[in-house]
């Protein structure tokens, strides 16, 4: 009985190791998957983490130019649920001087980029294209002006606005090309919500002009 107990197990033994091979992923679906994973990751990186802009207009010179390239940090303000407003992981709120980008007010389909002015409560005030925060002249190293005429504030509110209150959970923005800027002097606030996140390098710049690439930009902080 024990030998026949022995060429039983042996048997069982040949049986098993003439079962078939695992069979292997075929070398497309090893690729697709990759692929996939890769544009989940992508995703998820762009909606929580960074996200590639391009700085489409003059509003900003010479902080930037058009046709630069520029990453934004949404980490930084607290990454947005999709479709609530619950932003966790908040490592600071939007601050005076913060180049951020958002939603056009006038047509969210639209993303500008601006500087922050005025945080909730603060008092802002324009007169005669100087910009005044709580009754103290805010100086910006960085805004120009390439228009000399002073336009009356009962004209349009570019040179002289205001004082106006920011509202809470909103923003008062401005270009750094004072003068040919559409910002809140002309829409109004920026709500805390509809910011994307922090500009905060320049990782490409193209001179559409004259074809070529600006390599002194690259690499840049915005500050």
């Amino acid at each position: 009985m024990e030998k026949n107990k022995y060429r039983g197990t042996a048997a069982a033994g040949s049986a098993a190791s003439a079962e078939a091979p695992v069979k292997k992923k075929s070398l497309v679906r090893e690729y697709a998957e990759s692929i996939i994973i890769a544009v989940i990751l992508a995703l998820v990186i762009r909606a929580f983490v960074v996200q590639a802009f391009k700085i489409p207009s003059g509003s900003m010179e010479d902080t930037l130019l058009i046709g630069d390239h520029l990453l934004v940090n949404k980490f930084i303000y607290g990454p947005e649920i999709p479709f609530t407003d619950v932003r966790p992981f908040k490592i600071r709120d939007p601050r005076q001087g913060d180049v951020i980008v958002f939603e056009y007010p006038e047509d969210p389909s639209k993303d500008f980029i601006k500087r922050i002015i005025g945080v909730p409560g603060d008092v802002v005030q324009g007169i005669d294209k100087k910009v005044f925060v709580n009754g103290k002249l805010y100086r910006n190293p960085h805004e120009i002006h390439k228009e000399s005429d002073i336009i009356p504030k009962e004209q349009n509110p570019r040179d002289t606005f205001g004082p106006i209150r920011v509202p809470a959970d909103s923003y008062f923005v401005m270009g750094d090309n004072r003068d040919r800027s559409y910002d809140s002097r002309f829409w109004g606030f920026v709500k805390k919500e509809k910011i994307k996140g922090l500009a905060f390098i320049k990782y490409w710049s193209w001179d559409g002009d004259n074809w070529r690439v600006r390599w002194g930009r690259i690499g840049r902080l915005i500050d």
